[in-house]
């Protein structure tokens, strides 16, 4: 990748496939597939968190209407317990109207304030965290699948707007070609009509045509700015861009079966759907879950401890085994669960139409590609005889056995030819990229453009 200056601007000279990895690391919307990856991902990494223990710790301050007391007044509805009080107040000599004054027992403040540590954990949940966990993985197969799809398009346009800088160019060098050719006719009618050789008309006529061709050319010109314009804003690269590599066509691609079969094993959006099809039976085992019960271990351990007889009584801490069973869920969980098969049968159904549309596409790009190569070898021959028809036409209009109307003609339709083969491998390169990127083989790219590559000229 090679930087100049021309014309007080800067154009940049890159190949297709360091254009490509600049594209794979700078354009934002990979970026942000990307970073949905991750997203997902990390997702993931939290649904592996489900079986570990929730240990939580917890503080709670409580203000009472009065405080918690025990007095003997509160036993005598039971009828030994207040025989019991009557016989102590004997005993020690008091009133037993003063002995709830003299014994009564302060459970609590009025102020309380308590701090412990819990912890839950799960042991069984009928299979729900395991379909979560599913659901979590195929989210992130489906999110990298996304990531996947989007670098096949991007690779896709980039191919487009690369080698459609390349075609332009060819075609201004061929309006160039015709436009210096035609002045040189045009020089030449003038020359002829000063020595009386040929009509006035002539001389328009070749006048005409070279500044039809002037025009011509600079329409070429516009167009390759604004291809390269494209390209330059796909690239981020503030010039202009020139690539450096040249379309090309190949003297054979392998068998279409080699494309279908490699396409439907791995083309991400067949992917895509695998992934839903597991998120959607990973939501059957999570309905389904809801009709087991839950078993789970619990404990709890007191952090504070107030100066009170409630609190010097209870235990510090607390271990035990807890289950919860459904008995009616309002849920709807019979519904979601048959909600979830029609999901699965939807997918199973989507998958089976993607892959004949798929093969129909492969079939449909692999045909396009080979008949843009047969059209650009069968122009061979005439790409010879437009240049020599058109060395002959000249040769007659010098003597005066031609008029300038063939000369012209002969020159466009030697541009025509130069300009229809450009554009059969240009459809070739779209073609092929088209078939390595639905079928996942982006990195072939070079092996076809380098290796096994036929540089086309214009």
């Amino acid at each position: 990748m090679t930087s100049r200056i021309e014309s007080g601007h800067t154009q940049q000279t890159i190949s297709f496939w360091d254009a490509w990895q600049k594209v794979i690391s700078e354009n934002d919307g990979l970026a942000a597939e990307r970073a949905n990856v991750d997203r997902y991902r990390h997702m993931q990494d939290a649904a592996r968190d489900l079986y570990l223990p929730k240990v939580t710790a917890s503080a709670n301050y409580t203000r009472l209407d009065q405080a918690v007391e025990i007095k003997p007044s509160d036993l005598a509805a039971s009828m030994p317990a207040g025989e019991a009080i009557q016989g102590i107040a004997q005993m020690l000599g008091i009133n037993p109207a003063n002995i709830d004054r003299l014994f009564t027992s302060q459970l609590t403040d009025r102020d309380v304030f308590t701090s412990s540590i819990r912890a839950v954990w799960p042991i069984f949940t009928g299979g729900r965290i395991t379909a979560a966990q599913d659901i979590a993985e195929g989210q992130t197969v489906e999110a990298k699948s996304l990531l996947a799809m989007k670098q096949q398009a991007t690779f896709e346009d980039l191919s487009k707007f690369y080698f459609g800088v390349v075609m332009s160019k060819q075609v201004l060098d061929t309006r160039i070609d015709v436009e210096n050719g035609l002045k040189k006719h045009w020089e030449h009618a003038q020359k002829l009509e000063q020595q009386g050789q040929i009509a006035r008309v002539e001389r328009l006529q070749a006048e005409a045509s070279y500044d039809k061709a002037r025009v011509d050319r600079q329409k070429a010109q516009r167009d390759l700015e604004i291809a390269q314009a494209a390209l330059s804003r796909l690239l981020k690269f503030p010039g202009a861009v020139m690539p450096s590599t040249a379309l090309f066509i190949n003297p054979s691609l392998p068998p279409m079966h080699t494309f279908i079969d490699k396409t439907l094993a791995d083309y991400p959006g067949l992917q895509i759907l695998d992934a839903k099809r597991r998120q959607a039976r990973g939501l059957i085992d999570a309905e389904k879950g809801k009709y087991y019960p839950e078993v789970f271990l619990y404990g709890n351990y007191s952090l504070h401890e107030d100066d009170t007889l409630a609190a010097k009584t209870a235990p510090d801490w607390a271990v035990g085994v807890g289950v919860s069973i459904p008995l009616v869920d309002n849920g709807g969980r019979s519904g979601k669960v048959k909600a979830a098969h029609s999901a699965v049968t939807q997918v199973n159904y989507l998958r089976a139409q993607a892959e004949q549309d798929l093969s129909v596409l492969v079939e449909k790009t692999y045909r396009e590609a080979m008949q843009s190569l047969e059209e650009y070898h069968g122009l061979a021959s005439s790409l010879s005889l437009a240049q020599e028809n058109l060395n002959l036409r000249e040769k007659a209009f010098s003597q005066g056995l031609s008029t300038s109307l063939d000369v012209v003609d002969a020159e466009l339709y030697l541009a025509g030819i130069r300009t229809q083969r450009s554009a059969a491998a240009y459809q070739y390169v779209m073609s092929l990229t088209k078939l390595l990127a639905v079928s996942s083989d982006i990195n072939q790219f070079s092996q076809y453009q380098q290796y096994q590559g036929i540089k086309v000229q214009s």
